[in-house]
């Protein structure tokens, strides 16, 4: 009777704990990998300018097979990175970073195994690796090279930089493709199915996307104006908003996430009294035709408290991290003690996976996320005093979709 009972409460205690956690987000796991210091030796990255501010420039990165690549624009240097925190290579500016201590200069039949290059850089940011892990990186022209786009009324001032595997420049694409025309302001770097490479910019009136093939050849060049966005069939008076553009990895595809607002009325003087959030929709485009292939909507993100005795739910928007393979779309939302991620599926089967990654409020000085091809979640997070690269095992629970 005794062991019975015992098996009845342990039971009860079960069933009350799984209904107490369930609705719960599970936090996932993070693991902390290496960290630099902050500084121009080449083991350190630069985050902030010299009275210890925010440094405008980009510092972005990309986790491919294993490896970290780094574009620290302030440093004016690229590194890559193996997950024991080596330093590999590293592709830096002689004139403002001093010669690397730990790092042979590679030559033609050097026997050496962990090298670095010199290179002009300038200001890299956005970078992408394809399959080959050749490195594509923006940089920016110096200003006796800008040219002004008239018709787009932007200026022409960045170039994409292309590095081999090994970290040896290889060649620039511009607008047309291998010497081209610089681009306007990139906004991200993508690789795509076949080692295809994109480019995305920002223009005053909307994004402009240059695509080309493994070889450099532009073989896409598509826009999106702000004032032609799509609007769902069932909503009207909303006015739409791009958020983010990213590119599916492995096949011909952009997702473009839009955010759309509704304009509210103050009904006791009938006037405009600001706009709140309708909904946010992902729509899927192709990239050979531009042609729309679907959307899906973004649930919200919820929050209530209590005003005056009243329970107040406030509905929010979402970002996008970005997508991996299988068409997995990563979406976060900021959290006191990190992020709140949703993993959505784009092909319109509504499956979807919630977690909490954990990150503290001291580490987002300056913080740059990337999403693997099979779905890796990995960061960068900056303190006053050093720099983290962190990761969280977000492809396991994308597994489960």
């Amino acid at each position: 009777m005794k062991n019975y009972r015992a098996s009845l409460l342990f039971i009860f205690f079960v069933l009350f704990f799984l209904s107490c956690s369930k609705g719960k987000n599970p936090s996932i796991e993070r693991e902390d990998l290496f960290s630099f210091n902050i500084g121009r030796l080449e083991d350190e990255l630069d985050m902030f300018d010299l009275e210890g501010a925010r440094s405008m420039r980009k510092t972005a990165l990309k986790m491919r097979e294993g490896l970290f690549y780094i574009s620290n624009g302030n440093g004016e240097k690229i590194a890559c990175y193996n997950s024991y925190g080596d330093l590999l290579f590293l592709i830096y500016n002689e004139e403002t970073n001093p010669p690397p201590l730990t790092l042979g200069e590679k030559t033609e039949g050097s026997a050496i195994t962990r090298w670095s290059y010199r290179w002009p850089l300038r200001e890299p940011g956005s970078i992408a690796v394809n399959s080959a892990k050749h490195i594509f990186v923006e940089d920016k022209l110096t200003p006796e090279r800008h040219s002004f786009d008239m018709e787009q009324k932007t200026i022409l001032d960045r170039l994409v930089l292309h590095f081999d595997a090994g970290g040896k420049f290889v060649d620039y694409l511009g607008q047309e493709g291998k010497g081209g025309t610089p681009f306007p302001r990139i906004e991200n770097i993508f690789t795509s199915a076949d080692d295809d490479l994109v480019v995305v910019c920002r223009l005053p009136a909307g994004r402009r996307i240059f695509w080309y093939d493994s070889n450099g050849n532009q073989i896409y060049d598509i826009y999106f104006a702000d004032d032609t966005l799509p609007i769902p069939a069932d909503r009207f008076g909303l006015t739409p908003s791009l958020d983010t553009i990213s590119i599916a990895p492995d096949e011909r595809k952009i997702y473009l996430k839009i955010d759309y607002y509704r304009e509210v009325m103050d009904e006791s003087t009938n006037t405009l009294s600001g706009r709140e959030s309708d909904r946010s929709c992902l729509w899927m485009i192709n990239a050979g035709d531009a042609s729309f292939s679907g959307s899906i909507d973004i649930p919200f993100f919820e929050t209530s408290s209590s005003v005056n005795n009243r329970r107040i739910t406030e509905n929010l928007l979402y970002s996008m991290f970005g997508i991996m393979n299988g068409g997995r779309v990563f979406l976060y939302y900021p959290l006191e003690t990190g992020f709140s991620i949703l993993i959505l599926a784009a092909d319109g089967s509504e499956e979807q996976r919630r977690g909490i990654i954990n990150v503290s409020n001291d580490e987002l000085l300056y913080c740059a996320f990337d999403v693997s091809d099979d779905g890796i979640l990995s960061a960068l997070l900056a303190s006053n005093y050093e720099v983290k690269l962190v990761w969280w095992r977000t492809d396991k629970l994308a597994r489960e979709m």
